[in-house]
């Protein structure tokens, strides 16, 4: 396989990245971070990935007759899925918090936390 593949995830993160780096709203902010996580996804695949593969269950072939997948890669694969679903429930759990108690999704809009809370008398 070509190193050349190797920039499909390369370029999925930058994306991502470049997203959140520009945007102007919450919400598209954790969809671009989404978006930048989801590049590992296919880094593990290509990582994972040998042409003419099998599944790696040994009891019809003899061990070393053909190439098979990484087990391991694919349980790799599935634990990013899960905690990038995880990440992103929780950051959007924030910015419904956000949007209630601030009215605004704007980082820009956005009081520093310091100043918004209540002073206490001394």
């Amino acid at each position: 396989m070509s190193w050349a593949v190797y920039l499909v995830p390369l370029w999925i993160l930058l994306v991502g990245v470049y997203g959140v780096a520009t945007t102007r709203d919450l919400v598209h902010a954790i969809v671009c971070v989404s978006v930048a996580q989801s590049s590992t996804y296919v880094l593990l695949l290509l990582v994972g990935y040998h042409k003419g593969g099998t599944s790696p269950v040994f009891s019809d072939i003899a061990p070393g007759s053909r190439p098979v997948t990484d087990p391991v890669v694919q349980a790799m694969a599935l634990t990013d899925i899960v905690v990038g679903a995880t990440i992103t429930a929780m950051l959007l759990a924030l910015a419904v918090q956000v949007a209630k108690r601030r009215g605004t999704l704007d980082p820009g809009r956005l009081r520093s936390l310091e100043s918004a809370a209540p002073r206490e008398p001394r």
